[in-house]
Formats: structure tokens, sequence, C-alpha cells
């Protein structure tokens, strides 16, 4: 079984795929937002391709608690992508996982151009591996 993990954001959205059984993520893609339907339809031919079983989307919620324009947005690209694929989806705290995937990166020695690149989809497997962890 495998799981798709969304960071979505107002330019872009990463995606990471993890196999669920083995807890192990790796990053997959950063997409360059367009529209919720074409993001989607992208990420429907992601999900056949790799035989994907469910999806974990990344939840931003404020530091009050309450959800706010960017959970809508991240709920608006869940709940069309699971209603297209049929696939069950999970919405996840994110809260901090941009920071995590920073981090990682630095001390992985990227650049600050590599980093750029790769934040969204290592904030994508932050989540997943979050996600497992507190199942």
């Amino acid at each position: 079984m495998k799981a798709l993990g969304l960071d979505v954001g107002t330019k872009t959205i990463g995606l990471a795929i993890g196999v669920i059984e083995r807890k192990l993520a790796q990053p997959l893609i950063t997409l360059a937002r367009k529209s919720v339907r074409k993001d989607t339809d992208e990420m429907v031919l992601i999900c056949k391709k790799h035989q994907i079983t469910n999806l974990v989307v990344g939840l931003p919620i404020e530091l009050s608690g309450k959800e706010g324009r960017s959970a809508r947005l991240a709920r608006q690209v869940g709940d069309m992508l699971a209603e297209k694929t049929g696939l069950p989806l999970e919405y996840h705290d994110e809260g901090f996982t941009t920071v995590e995937a920073e981090t990682r990166l630095q001390t992985l020695g990227k650049t600050e151009w590599e980093r750029k690149e790769m934040i969204d989809q290592i904030a994508a497997v932050v989540i997943l591996e979050d996600w497992w962890f507190e199942q």
C-alpha cells in the first residue's frame, strides 16, 4: 500500500510517496499551481502511475487553532483529489513541517537553490512521517 503526501501551498504543491507498511517516505515532485481542477487532474495521473492507495494532505492550522485561508485551499485540493480518485483521504496537521524540511536540507548540505527546489517535497515527506507515527 502506498500513500501520497501533499504539502499544498498557494504557488506549489509538494508531493511525497510512501510505502505504508514500511513507513518509508521519499520526495516525489513539486507541482507549480495552476488551478484546483488542473492540479488535481495532474495528481490523479500520478496516483494511477504509482498505484497510490491513500491520500494524506497537510492541513495548516493557525496558532489560534483555527483553519484559515491556507487550510481551506488544502481542503479544496484534498477533497477534489479524493473525489476524482475514490481514495481514502486523511488530513494531518502540518505544523512546522516546512521548518523541519529546511533543517533536514541544511543538514544534508543543500545549497539555498537546492533547498528552494525541494522544500515542499520534503515537507510532504514530513507530513507522511508524522501521520504514520501518530496512528
